[in-house]
């Protein structure tokens, strides 16, 4: 099985017949034809899932687990008690605590602030 990742976007080439069956089984991924590949949003759950049937080249198991780190910091300010803004936000009255949390999960999941070097 060939692999390819451009921007979000999986490709897949010459699956064996078992492996397209079950990758086909997600509903993940969709069956182009005319390239005779598989097209699909490189999203954590289907690298997890191709993940436990193949092992991913390099530059794609670097895109899984940057989706772990940036789910597991987002996990991480939700259950913070006492949220910190990681930026000056952009508004007149302060915010409340669950405003904060939902700005800095923002900032993490839009890619504005890094997971592994963001403030604790």
């Amino acid at each position: 099985m060939k692999m390819a990742l451009k921007g979000t976007t999986l490709f897949i080439r010459e699956a064996d017949e078992t492996q397209f069956t079950v990758i086909k089984s997600w509903n993940k991924m969709k069956w182009n034809r005319s390239k005779q590949e598989l097209t699909g949003i490189a999203d954590m759950e289907l690298l997890d899932k191709l993940n436990s049937i193949v092992r991913l080249p390099p530059q794609i198991e670097a895109r899984r687990k940057e989706l772990h780190a940036v789910a597991d910091a987002v996990d991480k300010e939700r259950m913070n008690e006492d949220p910190k803004p990681f930026y000056p936000y952009p508004v007149k009255m302060p915010l409340y605590r669950h405003q904060t949390r939902g700005a800095n999960m923002a900032m993490l999941v839009f890619g504005f602030i890094d997971p592994q070097q963001r403030k604790e």
